[in-house]
């Protein structure tokens, strides 16, 4: 089994000093960077737009992953291409037409995926399968870094597994939530694919050693 991606989320980084931070966990070796983009409206936050996204594509050629958690995604879909993102994720709980949002991610040369709020049922991806390249589980109620995994997200994320193995699909499961060394290896021996981490990452003044760590690495 290969070794798990590990996606710094920038939610937790200095932004005072956003080129510094994503240089760090860049050489402490993060397969790809995490963008939280949050309206205030679907959640009760206000985070950062396709701007950030263009001012880091400048300093890393690591793919960048933006999570939209925004009540209206569809139309954010081409400012964050033209800014550079290479995944993007919406939630399936806000989009109407989600097969024509998802066909244009892909038309842009995006890897296009969905997110799943905890309360949110798997039963919904049975319509989307085809469409998606990868799906961000959810194991926190989102808006806000720095929460706890919620443990009942462990079974939803062990039948996620199940149910993309028996049909066969090729994508990739990402955990995103209360993250942590300490549930990193369970989270692996479900089935996560991408581990999302924000101060499990940026929290440490050694981003290599807690990058290792979720992988399950000796430091």
């Amino acid at each position: 089994m290969s070794s798990v991606l590990v996606a710094p989320s920038l939610l937790a980084c200095d932004l005072a000093r956003v080129s510094e931070e994503v240089c760090d966990v860049v050489a402490g070796g993060a397969d790809r960077l995490h963008f939280d983009v949050m309206d205030g409206v679907f959640v009760p936050n206000l985070t950062f737009g396709p701007g950030l996204c263009a001012a880091v594509r400048r300093h890393t050629v690591l793919p960048l992953d933006v999570h939209l958690m925004v009540a209206d995604p569809t139309p954010l879909v081409e400012p964050f291409a033209a800014a550079g993102a290479n995944l993007l994720s919406v939630h399936v709980e806000t989009v109407t037409h989600l097969e024509r949002t998802l066909r244009r991610v892909r038309e842009l040369g995006i890897r296009p995926g969905v997110a799943l709020n905890p309360a949110t049922s798997l039963a919904v991806l049975d319509e989307v399968w085809p469409w998606i390249d990868f799906v961000l589980l959810m194991t926190v109620n989102p808006g806000f870094g720095g929460q706890s995994l919620i443990p009942s997200c462990l079974d939803k994320l062990g039948r996620l597994h199940r149910l993309a193995s028996e049909r066969g699909w090729p994508g990739e499961i990402a955990v995103d939530g209360g993250v942590e060394a300490g549930n990193a290896g369970e989270l692996r021996r479900l089935g996560a694919d991408v581990l999302v981490a924000g101060t499990a990452v940026f929290g440490q003044s050694d981003r290599r050693g807690a990058i290792a760590a979720l992988r399950g690495e000796s430091r």
